[in-house]
């Protein structure tokens, strides 16, 4: 046996003695940490851009599949090869027209990422407006603007702003 591992004697223990190590045994990581925990670097969340160019491939492609199936069908049907163009670029001119007033969010897969965030975007574009928020704004940034305050208030020699915002006749802030 070596360096005092294991059983100092197998007798009497109903095992060999043979000593394994543990594979199942999660040594701790080090000064792991999932997420920055520095606030002030992350101004705000930052929502994923979708790729125009994955998006109007989408569309084409979209649109070429519903030509295709049609072209097929009057193929099977026997109908002649200048019909058959003339319809499959009809077809094609409705729906190009069609997908300009805007694609249907509602039937959108999880797999069509570039789809949802493009709808997630438009979805906060109207919220923001709706709810008469300005473009500029700035998550937090009304807190930060009252700490300023209250830090030219000590300045001048101040105690800072008053809790229950009754100018002066509530509960001050502690330092």
């Amino acid at each position: 046996m070596s360096s005092n591992v294991g059983l100092t004697t197998p007798r009497g223990s109903g095992t060999s003695g043979y000593v394994q190590r543990n594979l199942s045994h999660l040594k701790p990581r080090d000064n792991y940490a999932p997420y920055n925990k520095d606030f002030d670097s992350i101004k705000h969340h930052q929502q994923r851009q979708p790729d125009k160019d994955i998006l109007e491939h989408e569309r084409k492609r979209e649109v070429e599949v519903k030509v295709f199936e049609l072209r097929d069908r009057l193929e099977d049907e026997g109908v002649e090869e200048d019909e058959v163009d003339e319809q499959c670029d009809a077809l094609r001119k409705k729906l190009e027209s069609q997908r300009a007033t805007g694609p249907n969010t509602r039937n959108l897969k999880s797999h069509q990422v570039h789809e949802l965030a493009r709808a997630k975007i438009e979805e906060s574009e109207r919220l923001r407006k709706a709810l008469g928020i300005r473009e500029d704004y700035e998550e937090g940034g009304h807190w930060r603007e009252r700490e300023e305050r209250k830090g030219e208030r000590e300045k001048e020699g101040g105690k800072g702003e008053p809790r229950d915002g009754a100018g002066g006749r509530g509960y001050r802030d502690r330092d």
